[in-house]
């Protein structure tokens, strides 16, 4: 298997870095502006970035999302234009093998600055709360329901983007009196509406869908958002097996688990304080973690994934 890829270094301008990703704006060749998004093999657990990588993981990313981004196109608009290289101007040929399968070329929009989370299951930061308050960013609840319990409907939660730090959860109308009413109930009904869609699909494959996010923005000119980011990806949803389902404690998940119980014996030992830089992961975290998530691209689209 090749060495995970770290960062890029491509000839385009303006580039910047996310956690996991790397951003380069594009003019295409009919003058139209685009972006260009590139799924590295970074991976951040407890929002810090590992000294190492996960071999292929932004491979298997943008092939889930490409996958689910194909799924949806029949019910809303989305940013995606390409994921093939040769349509990305202005790239040397080692450049475009590097992108092979971890590229999406995408519009340019301005971001709506709300974070759209579907929960159908209790589980999470939602478990906090509720544990807590018996509701779920201030929706109430039923009483005696248990960590990892499906709820009785799907709750719509916003949350901001914060461009550093954690995000925050709020409520319905504080998020309209950001982006307005009318915006704000076409994003709930097709949040949820999406979530519904996939959960079901999911489930035919034997995996649960227990909750997601999503990002929409507004192209140029246009009134009416549209969905961009990754969707449905185990960095943007949590996924359980599930015949191995049981409410009452934590699931086994098709995402970052076993990293995160590595890093917490470290934490528990005093080697680690969840704070920069990230330790370097041992190889079996990493190769079991890859099994994972490439057992969720293989049950989700039944194909299978060779990475390089």
């Amino acid at each position: 298997m090749a060495a995970a890829l770290l960062e890029t270094r491509l000839g385009l301008p303006n580039r910047r870095s996310g956690k996991v990703r790397d951003l380069y704006d594009v003019t295409l060749d009919d003058g139209r502006d685009a972006l260009l998004i590139v799924a590295t093999d970074r991976l951040s657990a407890f929002d810090v970035v590992m000294a190492n990588g996960l071999p292929g993981k932004g491979i298997i990313l943008t092939q889930i999302s490409k996958f689910w981004f194909e799924f949806v196109s029949d019910t809303v608009e989305h940013h995606l234009l390409s994921t093939d290289p040769a349509d990305v101007p202005g790239l040397s040929s080692e450049e475009r093998a590097l992108l092979e399968g971890r590229m999406m070329l995408c519009r340019r929009t301005d971001v709506v600055p709300i974070e759209c989370i579907a929960r159908g299951y209790l589980t999470g930061s939602g478990w906090k709360d509720y544990q807590t308050t018996g509701a779920v960013c201030g929706i109430a609840l039923p009483a005696g329901l248990r960590n990892s319990d499906r709820l009785p409907e799907p709750l719509f939660t916003p949350s901001t983007k914060a461009a550093t730090g954690h995000d925050e959860n709020i409520s319905f109308d504080q998020a309209a009196d950001q982006v307005g009413a009318a915006r704000m109930t076409w994003l709930r009904d097709t949040t949820l509406g999406l979530y519904a869609r996939a959960r079901d699909y999911a489930l035919s494959r034997g995996i649960i869908l227990a909750d997601t996010k999503f990002e929409f923005s507004v192209p140029p000119g246009a009134t009416q958002p549209i969905l961009i980011d990754e969707i449905f990806t185990p960095d943007s949803s949590r996924f359980w097996p599930a015949d191995r389902w049981q409410p009452g404690g934590e699931q086994p998940s098709f995402d970052k688990q076993f990293v995160r119980n590595y890093l917490e014996t470290l934490v528990a030992d005093g080697r680690w304080n969840k704070s920069p830089p990230g330790p370097e992961l041992p190889a079996d975290v990493v190769e079991r973690t890859l099994e994972r998530y490439l057992e969720a691209f293989e049950r989700l689209t039944g194909t299978s994934l060779t990475l390089p």
